[in-house]
């Protein structure tokens, strides 16, 4: 996004910051490109949780399996129109490293967390048309299965499932030190990104991408720490977000919490595999994870909140929903 043109961001400007386009393009959509086919019952696959977790390279772990179909950069900034999309001329990005600095590289047709541009309407209007929306997303890929990492989607599983109750939700967790450390890193280095430059914070947020910098939306409201730019803040923030996904969620057949740590261990990443109905034989890289080593953090930090939150984490380690 750092190096799109004016005509570009124009365009980008136009296009998502009007709700009423989108919808348009989906209604047009729906009438030139919708065929009704069974998806219901699909296996459909939903990453979501914590920034920071490993979702993206859970993502781009599975979208590699060449199983499903995912919204990628192609799709911009078209995202409620995934065919009428592929009619425009997209310039060829070089493989590059996302604006995180975390070696995560993507080109075009890199899959990204996109969808929450669709679910950022009314209730009605997502229980109504997410069938069709991912029908269409399928359709554009010739695939059955749909893939999304939305890091917001815990907050509609229900909803989901119960359109698709075969859907599995993959909700990553990782020690909560070293997360919270690299939330903080992350909102620092998109703040002073953002006030650089205007429309990476436009971009971000009409992508619903408020986790860190000028925009950020908190999970859940501040107790005892509300100093952004202190570790404190964030690791109350991990221990507020998992405090309800362990509660909501521990007792779910279909929700399954992934352990960042252990995504460098093949015969981890096998079980992933065999939970979601792939084989093992594909030609996938199992050992496509390589940033889990934690960091020496020489930081000072709230004794009180890091015990709690330390003891949550082993409670996710000890779960049943636990892949281990």
């Amino acid at each position: 996004m750092q190096n799109y043109s004016n005509i570009q961001k124009f365009l980008y400007d136009f296009v998502l910051s009007k709700k009423i386009i989108n919808k348009s393009l989906f209604e047009l959509e729906k009438i030139i490109y919708l065929k009704k086919k069974d998806i219901i019952n699909q296996s459909h696959v939903f990453i979501t949780g914590l920034p920071r977790s490993g979702t993206t390279s859970l993502l781009n772990f599975l979208f590699s399996s060449n199983e499903y179909a995912s919204l990628t950069y192609n799709n911009m900034p078209f995202i409620l129109s995934p065919n009428f999309s592929e009619l425009f001329y997209k310039k060829n990005i070089t493989k590059k490293e996302r604006l995180h600095k975390d070696g995560i590289v993507f080109d075009n047709n890199s899959p990204e967390a996109l969808d929450e541009v669709f679910f950022d309407n009314s209730e009605e209007f997502v229980k109504n048309e997410l069938e069709n929306y991912i029908q269409l997303i399928l359709l554009s890929n010739n695939k059955t299965k749909y893939l999304s990492k939305n890091n917001l989607n815990y907050k509609r599983v229900d909803l989901i499932q119960s359109i698709f109750p075969n859907s599995i939700f993959l909700i990553p967790i990782r020690e909560p030190l070293q997360n919270a450390n690299s939330l903080l890193n992350q909102h620092l280095n998109f703040s002073q990104l953002q006030k650089e430059d205007d429309f990476i914070r436009r971009y971000m947020n009409y992508l619903g991408h408020n986790e860190f910098g000028l925009n950020l939306k908190p999970w859940n409201k501040s107790i005892h720490f509300n100093d952004l730019n202190n570790i404190n803040y964030w690791l109350e923030q991990w221990n507020l977000f998992y405090e309800f996904i362990y509660k909501k969620f521990q007792s779910y057949e279909n929700c399954y919490f992934v352990i960042y740590e252990e995504l460098v261990n093949t015969n981890y990443v096998e079980k992933i595999l065999k939970k979601i109905n792939i084989e093992k034989d594909k030609n996938i890289d199992l050992q496509f994870f390589r940033n889990s080593n934690k960091k020496e953090l020489n930081i000072e930090y709230d004794k009180n909140i890091f015990d709690k939150s330390l003891l949550l984490y082993q409670n996710f380690l000890n779960s049943n929903l636990t892949l281990l």
